[in-house]
């Protein structure tokens, strides 16, 4: 089946996917984001393009081995090798599985090479995109963040954590204690730093296991750093006890020094501009209504 490209429009950032159109069946969660090139004609600039190819994964001779990420159980393997002007990555779907994707990238991360096995392609696309999206776009004051976000009033409140701690129950709190609440993303939300300097949280087509993949953005009102306690309480963090958790809750490539700075420097900008919060808190509608009664004051 002939390949055909499209656009996507995530973040306000543009790129593109090249597959047949029986791949892009499997990819419900990128149809909101999706760019209608056919308007004008003219197919937008794009940040980086993702070349799906049905060729074998490719061997690792030849490539110097850099780094394993095998941290999680239940997340994704990630193998990293390099060689001259371009990254390997082989991708497992967990600690020691096999191996069912792979990506060759350029040193500048705007073209990708994606082989898979047909069983993942989902997830070997989703994969790809969401790594990709992060290193590229780590330059252009964007953050892919791992996060919950809810949105009330118009603004979106951002709840982080380490897996398990309870992202998602409390923005299902949320949505108890005020009915106008509502999910934005329930995983992998997009934060910008705008030219005005002001900061405002995306939705993704990447949003865990939650399908929650809508092509909206709103102004970021806190990030709120959740920890389970026997009972609620919160309190606002200064710049230096909120860095630790913001870096830990944002997506890049600590191998490379000068993606790194631009990293820190990106966070440390929205340290300026948006307050951090820590919520020990029950899983219970009385701690939303905390958080929300802090956040406003």
């Amino acid at each position: 089946m002939q390949p055909i490209t499209q656009y996507y429009r995530v973040g306000d950032h543009v790129f593109a996917i090249e597959a047949t159109q029986e791949q892009f069946a499997q990819l419900p969660n990128y149809a909101p984001f999706l760019i209608d090139i056919h308007a004008d004609g003219i197919a937008p600039t794009h940040v980086f393009i993702i070349h799906v190819t049905d060729e074998p994964l490719p061997p690792v001779e030849g490539w110097e081995h850099v780094y394993t990420d095998r941290s999680d159980e239940d997340m994704p393997r990630i193998e990293m090798y390099q060689k001259a002007n371009e990254w390997l990555f082989r991708v497992s779907l967990s600690r020691d599985g096999d191996i069912v994707s792979a990506m060759r990238c350029a040193a500048d991360w705007t073209e990708v090479h994606l082989y898979l096995l047909p069983d993942y392609t989902r997830f070997a696309i989703d994969n790809a995109a969401m790594l990709v999206y992060a290193f590229r776009t780590t330059s252009l004051n964007t953050l892919l963040f791992h996060s919950s976000v809810t949105v009330r009033g118009g603004k979106g409140y951002m709840f982080l954590g380490h897996s398990g701690t309870g992202k998602s129950t409390h923005s299902q709190q949320w949505k108890a204690a005020f009915p106008d609440a509502e999910l934005l993303n329930d995983d992998n939300p997009v934060v910008r730093i705008m030219p005005d300097e002001t900061v405002r949280v995306y939705g993704s087509p990447w949003s865990g296991k939650t399908p929650c993949y809508k092509a909206a953005d709103v102004p970021v009102a806190a990030l709120v750093q959740l920890a389970q306690a026997p009972e609620n309480k919160i309190q606002r963090l200064k710049m230096t006890q909120a860095y630790p958790y913001i870096l830990a809750s944002v997506s890049g490539l600590k191998l490379q020094p000068q993606m790194m700075d631009r990293l820190y420097e990106t966070i440390a900008k929205l340290l300026e501009l948006s307050p951090v919060y820590k919520l020990e808190c029950l899983p219970n509608p009385d701690a939303a209504r905390l958080c929300a009664q802090t956040c406003l004051s």
